[in-house]
């Protein structure tokens, strides 16, 4: 497969987040940033994205691309399909980058810039190609968080626009296009607003920067990170739902509540008072240290959301499905042409939360790791969401797992089955864990077919029984695994 390049001019915090996520994503990433210093900004990046990112989703990522440094704009954007400008927030130092990677790039290729003020427009004014520069606005940290605010310039053709959604969705992340442009976009326009009001409540001494942070994080945050701010409203509304909501506090629109269109001024006192309280809320983290709990935080809220597939978490599935379309991942019984190999049922990266104090990969975990694998061998077998639905499934009646090696964060772990038995109601499956050619674990399962409506041992449809036994049949000559039928103690 070919690898895909993209070019990254500004290698700063924003900068460097793209390169962590085109790079995680298995493209090759060319830099150029002439601050001396930029390697080793990027260098922690990459330590962050690499221990946060690879364990957001259940499937594993590509190899991950290789990034290059390179002296002049024109070396690095050079035949790459997708530039991203990171560079300062002036608008001539934009137009003066914008023009010097036009001068190489293919006209192909898409410009996108991390601005968070400057409308398209604005952008494109003298440069030779206004319609290959886009807004494509991210959020810190973009190797993790989805959005980016994309926002074309009227000379945008429709297949620009579409190319640029098409490969941010590929990274995993959510293009918001905008449909009309307007100075900080749509979010930045939020945190404005919350910021103009902070401002005010610590200035006249309402509340401390912890005490705003802690009324965030403690309360409607919370909310807005699962159902962002008119969901969230809507079921304030109750049954009579947003309608209702706006009737009874629409009014509170006209109260002189709050401080919006004016900005406290902004001299040396105020910055010094809220340094000063921001010193003594977190001044005892390191920003590294601030980092990785912010990361560990976000990976964990985002695999909840998950979970439930809201919200964030419905992008971390959609992507996933990306990660496993055209792998084996994705097989059915038929599509595999050797039925007497252990099969492929789980390749993923070890989470940051399924580690423990001891530093690896906690026990519970494994289960839960050999449990996805049976899941997706279930899936192979036919036995998917919509036969469960029909009124069949299988349930696990026993489990030994066997821990061999310890793991750790962030590894690529492979998980190979193996019918030891199968057919009519009964499945026996093993499962071998292993992080390149260490084997990591073991796991022996004996599942029952039962109906759902009895609740009770029953027979399969045929077809899933005939693969089953497909696959029992094929692997019933290999040689009988170490450990199988193993009790707890007992050594070879």
């Amino acid at each position: 497969m070919t690898t895909r390049t993209a070019a990254i001019i500004g290698g700063g915090v924003i900068g460097g987040g793209w390169a962590a996520r085109f790079a995680l994503n298995g493209w090759a990433v060319r830099v150029y940033d002439p601050d001396p210093q930029a390697q080793r900004k990027i260098a922690e990046v990459m330590g962050n994205a690499r221990r946060s990112l690879p364990g957001l989703t259940d499937a594993a990522l590509p190899p991950e691309g290789a990034i290059t440094f390179h002296g002049d704009i024109a070396e690095a954007v050079t035949g790459a399909e997708w530039i991203q400008e990171s560079v300062p927030e002036r608008l001539d130092i934009k137009h003066e980058t914008f023009a010097a990677i036009q001068a190489a790039c293919e006209p192909e290729a898409i410009i996108g810039s991390s601005t968070s003020g400057f409308k398209p427009s604005e952008l494109g004014q003298g440069v030779a190609r206004p319609g290959q520069i886009m807004v494509a606005h991210p959020f810190n940290p973009v190797y993790l968080l989805p959005l980016v605010e994309l926002v074309p310039t009227p000379e945008a053709t429709a297949d620009q626009i579409d190319r640029a959604k098409a490969t941010l969705t590929a990274l995993g992340m959510y293009p918001l296009h905008l449909r009309k442009e307007i100075d900080a976009h749509v979010a930045d326009r939020f945190l404005e607003a919350v910021w103009r009001e902070a401002l005010w409540l610590v200035k006249d001494g309402i509340a401390t920067t912890e005490e705003i942070d802690n009324a965030i994080r403690y309360g409607f945050g919370i909310r807005w990170a699962q159902m962002g701010l008119f969901e969230t409203y809507r079921v304030a509304g109750g049954e009579a739902g947003m309608k209702h909501f706006m009737a009874q506090f629409g009014p509170a629109l006209k109260w002189p509540w709050t401080k919006l269109m004016d900005v406290p001024e902004f001299n040396d006192g105020l910055v010094d008072l809220i340094a000063g309280q921001s010193d003594a809320q977190s001044g005892q983290f390191t920003i590294r240290e601030l980092e990785r709990a912010r990361d560990n935080n976000l990976v964990s809220m985002m695999r909840a959301l998950k979970a439930q597939n809201w919200g964030a978490g419905a992008l971390v599935n959609a992507h996933e499905t990306l990660l496993r379309a055209d792998t084996p991942l994705a097989a059915r019984a038929a599509e595999i042409a050797d039925p007497a190999a252990p099969v492929l049922t789980a390749r993923r990266a070890v989470p940051l939360d399924w580690t423990d104090y001891n530093g690896h990969m906690t026990e519970s975990r494994y289960l839960q790791a050999f449990a996805d694998a049976t899941d997706r061998f279930m899936e192979i077998i036919g036995c998917d969401a919509a036969y469960i639905a029909s009124g069949g499934s299988y349930f696990t009646a026993e489990t030994h797992i066997r821990h061999v090696d310890e793991v750790h964060a962030g590894a690529v772990i492979e998980i190979t089955t193996r019918v030891l038995s199968g057919g009519g109601k009964k499945m026996h499956l093993w499962h071998e864990m292993r992080e390149g050619d260490r084997l990591l674990a073991t796991g022996e399962h004996f599942l029952l077919h039962v109906s759902l409506d009895t609740r009770k041992p029953a027979d399969p449809a045929p077809e899933i029984d005939a693969a089953l036994r497909r696959f029992a049949e094929a692997q019933a000559d290999l040689p009988t695994p170490e450990g199988v039928g193993r009790a707890v103690g007992q050594r070879p």
